[in-house]
């Protein structure tokens, strides 16, 4: 199968962008420490990328959940891939995720996370598809909304390529 990839997002634009996500979240911690959990693979180019722009302390963690394997379109079910390493009791959680789709694999994350017993949690998104939501997910922060096409780029990817592109774009099959 050969794919082409259209450009839907300037690399330009997205840094804007997530600067604007940074301001807003800092001043909402104000006086507090954000603890990211970044949702692997994709998640980690974002990640980084908002935790250099805020300005309140920042503690990180990872974990890894698929639901979506090498096709195109969310399976529904939701596999915990990697645990996180800390313990999130009493802390104010900020989980920071590339897309949200069906909704799906965050609504599940999110009800694991709750029985860890965390001060807080919300959740930012580099991308967000809300007309494709079948769980409904209470977004905090979204850098875009985007159409319901297969998007890659900027940490997302179709069979674990074109994650490195530094913008977002969209498969073309």
């Amino acid at each position: 199968m050969s794919e082409k990839i259209r450009q839907l997002l300037s690399e330009e634009e997205v840094d804007r962008r997530i600067c604007e996500i940074g301001k807003q979240i800092s001043k909402d911690y104000e006086g507090k420490s954000v603890h990211m959990i970044c949702v692997l693979k994709g998640g980690v180019f974002f990640t980084c990328e908002l935790a250099k722009r805020l300005t309140v302390p920042v503690s990180l963690d990872f974990m890894s959940v698929s639901s979506y394997g090498n096709d195109t379109n969310s399976s529904g079910v939701v596999r915990i891939v990697k645990d996180l390493d800390e313990n999130i009791e009493g802390k104010d959680v900020l989980i920071v995720e590339d897309i949200i789709d069906s909704g799906r694999t965050l609504s599940h994350l999110i009800e694991i996370l709750k029985q860890r017993h965390p001060n807080s949690i919300r959740l930012c998104t580099l991308l967000d598809k809300p007309e494709r939501r079948v769980k409904d997910v209470k977004v905090d922060y979204v850098c875009f909304n985007i159409p319901d096409e297969f998007v890659v780029g900027y940490g997302l990817d179709y069979a674990q390529k074109y994650r490195n592109l530094p913008y977002i774009g969209v498969v073309e099959f």
